[in-house]
């Protein structure tokens, strides 16, 4: 029993224990806020939701507990690769054991209890990232083992995709910034970016313009990258804002054709860039053979990709998506107005955190709380009650203490002597970033509603476990470093 050795008290970092313990008292006490009007008790009644949660609570501090006191924490690297294989195993299971919720199979029942392998699965994802990339010789800018990584991630988020889950998968995202702090170039990152940038303005404003955008980021990088900046804006830049009007002229153009449409159709400006990017990429290649520039070969693969992309995002909108995430993207989006419909959650929401003021209606005195206008108002859009009743202080508040729990995270991953514990803090750093971001996100609309919880406030046992066993890991193996480098 490790309760008995010297120094584990002294080395545990309290601060993030005080954070997690204010955290999910926040959340019981939202919880009630959010359901009193419509289930009688008191705040710890079992048969209310912040009663239950309460109880949650409770078989997570005694998880915490024995992670931190009793289990050695070196046996996680030891026990990280059954553990993952185990969690692949149970998500593929919930495939076709789990019952069935809102178009998505994802959850185990066992009687009143749920639970739901996906939150899990972030605790050995994590586990095992920490163990290969902490091995001697690891290097992400070898081949074997950037894949070897992209494999252990990519995995679980295919399987959770096939529960119709893929809200969930945006987590995994984050995960990108783990790899970026132990090597990963960052043009990875920045080209995750322009993909994102470029689905949405293929969506929004037209897929001529998002090959324009890619074209003129590329060559402004390539630019930038051999140090001749000026031409670009002499020769690039003039060409580019030229192409940009092809379609405004074409417009104009087609209304002296007795037939418009036919006109518009048989010269419809994508054709006449795709001519031009066929006719100026060998030259280009060409010249950066002859100068030795190797970057400019990676700005022609991405501008090949990107197009690919550009063309390929209605595909994927229309018949990858489903109907749901496709209406939630098209409101999120402003490409169609459903306030009564998939908006209305969010509108809802917004109306709630907007009403709150600054300081708050006060506890229990949320009108779009009290008569449960806003769907969900305990789990995904807990928020909502924080912002209404407690107002933009109490929203701050909060915020900030995610914001310190997290920076502390990082900053003992930094101080630590081990890459496992390292690698592993910052996994748990990022999965709780991106919860934050996207939960909130969704709460003030400028995140699709996908069905994410507030770390440790949202309503949710197998949320607050997960999140509570993801956490206190971190904890035991920071505080046993401090123990062997003091």
């Amino acid at each position: 029993m490790r309760l008995t050795e010297k120094g584990l008290f002294r080395n545990i970092d309290w601060l993030l224990v005080m954070c997690y313990l204010v955290l999910a008292a926040i959340g019981i006490i939202n919880i009630y806020a959010s359901i009193h009007s419509t289930e009688s008790g008191s705040i710890l009644d079992y048969s209310g939701r912040s009663g239950k949660q309460f109880m949650w609570l409770m078989v997570s501090l005694a998880a915490a507990v024995m992670i931190v006191f009793v289990f050695n924490p070196r046996i996680y690297e030891s026990l990280s690769v059954p553990i993952y294989l185990a969690m692949i195993l149970l998500l593929v299971a919930v495939i076709f054991l789990g019952s069935e919720a809102k178009g998505s199979r994802s959850w185990f029942e066992f009687g009143h209890v749920k639970f739901q392998p996906a939150e899990v699965s972030k605790i050995s994802t994590s586990l095992l990232l920490a163990t290969v990339m902490s091995q001697f010789g690891f290097k992400m800018g070898k081949i074997k083992d950037f894949l070897t990584v992209a494999a252990i991630i990519v995995l679980p988020m295919l399987i959770i995709i096939l529960q119709n889950e893929t809200g969930s998968t945006l987590v995994y995202v984050g995960f990108a910034f783990v790899l970026y702090r132990e090597g990963l170039s960052g043009w990875l990152l920045f080209m995750i970016g322009m993909a994102i940038v470029l689905f949405i303005m293929t969506l929004t404003v037209s897929p001529y313009m998002a090959i324009i955008f890619l074209l003129a980021v590329t060559t402004f990088c390539d630019a930038v990258y051999s140090g001749k900046l000026k031409g670009w804006a002499a020769k690039y830049l003039p060409a580019l804002v030229v192409l940009g009007f092809v379609p405004t002229a074409i417009e104009h153009a087609a209304g002296l054709f007795e037939n418009p449409e036919d006109f518009m159709e048989a010269a419809d400006p994508i054709y006449i860039l795709a001519a031009v990017m066929l006719v100026s990429l060998p030259v280009v290649l060409f010249h950066a053979y002859r100068r030795g520039n190797t970057f400019t070969y990676f700005a022609a693969a991405a501008v090949i990709a990107g197009t690919l992309l550009v063309f390929s995002t209605e595909f994927i909108f229309n018949d990858v998506l489903q109907d749901h995430q496709r209406k939630r993207i098209e409101v999120l989006l402003g490409m169609k107005e459903d306030p009564s419909g998939v908006g209305y959650n969010v509108n809802q929401s917004m109306i709630a955190i907007g009403s709150g003021g600054l300081a708050g209606k006060g506890y229990l005195n949320g009108t779009q709380t009290t008569y449960g206008f806003v769907p969900e108002q305990s789990t995904d859009f807990i928020f909502c009650t924080v912002g209404e009743e407690w107002g933009f202080l109490g929203s701050t508040a909060v915020i900030l203490i995610y914001v310190f729990m997290i920076w502390r995270i990082v900053h003992n991953a930094e101080k630590s002597k081990e890459a496992f514990t390292r690698i592993y803090g910052y996994c748990v750093a990022s999965c709780i970033f991106m919860h934050l971001f996207i939960n909130i996100g969704m709460t003030i609309g400028i995140m699709p509603v996908i069905g994410i919880p507030l770390p440790f406030v949202s309503y949710g046992g197998s949320s607050l476990l997960a999140f509570t066993v993801l956490l206190f890991i971190f904890i035991a193996l920071d505080g046993n470093d401090k123990r062997y480098s003091n």
